[in-house]
């Protein structure tokens, strides 16, 4: 199954350390999120893409954004990530693939890897319809920073 623009989001919940699981479902149909799945924490352009965001966070919280980070890493290595950057949001662990095969965002064979997370971007407004998307299949690519808080202002389809 592949969710995209126009598409209802599911509601998941997944880890963001050992023991700490986050609901993502709670904020589907009610706020403003932003979900950026990322190959590998640590790696140098998933790093680039948070300290972004991290860097610009009064306009992700100005436009009311609940943002989360996915990958494939396990909660430890993600709640480390995140230490680390000093993000003022969560990085989650989906470590069993299950929400990253479910959005249809993982890489046959990523450098001799199987199944890495696709860096890609979901915006999904208040109703819980889709606004906006981007599936990369090149992960040196970084993601649209302007179509993202694009798409959260105007609520609709951007790209």
């Amino acid at each position: 199954m592949s969710i995209r623009t126009g598409d209802t989001a599911p509601g998941f919940s997944l880890p963001a350390r050992p023991g700490e699981v986050v609901d993502v479902a709670e904020h589907i149909g009610t706020d403003k999120v932003v979900l950026l799945f990322f190959p590998l924490s640590f790696s140098p352009v998933c790093t680039d893409e948070f300290c972004a965001i991290r860097d610009d966070w009064s306009a992700y919280a100005d436009l009311g954004a609940k943002v989360f980070g996915i990958s494939i890493d396990s909660p430890f290595v993600t709640a480390k990530f995140a230490e680390e950057l000093g993000l003022p949001f969560p990085l989650l662990s989906d470590m069993n693939r299950d929400v990253s095969r479910e959005w249809d965002v993982l890489h046959e064979d990523l450098f001799g890897m199987r199944d890495v997370a696709k860096r890609s971007v979901f915006v999904i407004d208040e109703s819980g319809t889709v606004v906006y998307d981007a599936v990369g299949d090149d992960p040196k690519v970084q993601v649209d920073f302007d179509s993202i808080q694009s798409a959260l202002g105007t609520g609709s389809s951007v790209g």
